[in-house]
């Protein structure tokens, strides 16, 4: 009988596959379109996906429920006619000034200073070297 080949079991046993987290510091928290005409958008994007958007507030900005599990909620908002019309998405910071500071040391632009948002925390937005328009958002506290 033939000696059984020892690393030839080792190498039929599966690998035990451990799941690991990745935490993103940096995360994608909100999406927002800017309308020229907000409630046409906010009733087409209602029907078309089913999302619950309320204007219950007193900027009357649409803030989007996508109800999607592990979903991004975002807004639909009226533009003021000085600002054309355009889809974002914001990423949550420490520190808006260092971010715009580090986007423009890298080519983007600064479109909107840090921004206080009542009760919510604050916003900012700059260009990335293709014109893209991105924002950064930080919590209060």
């Amino acid at each position: 009988m033939a000696k059984q080949d020892s690393s030839r079991s080792a190498r039929q046993e599966k690998p035990r596959q451990v799941r690991k987290e990745t935490v993103v510091a940096h995360s994608v928290m909100h999406w927002e379109i800017a309308a020229k005409d907000a409630k046409k958008l906010q009733d087409f994007y209602a029907k078309v996906f089913g999302w619950k958007i309320s204007t219950n507030n007193p900027m009357n900005y649409g803030m989007v429920e996508t109800g999607g599990k592990g979903g991004i909620n975002g807004g639909i908002f009226q533009t003021d006619g000085n600002i054309p019309s355009y889809v974002t998405f914001y990423i949550t910071v420490e520190d808006l000034q260092a971010y715009l500071d580090k986007a423009e040391s890298l080519g983007g632009k600064t479109v909107v200073p840090p921004t206080p948002i009542p009760d919510v925390g604050s916003f900012a937005m700059f260009t990335d070297p293709e014109g893209h328009c991105l924002g950064l958002f930080k919590e209060l506290g």
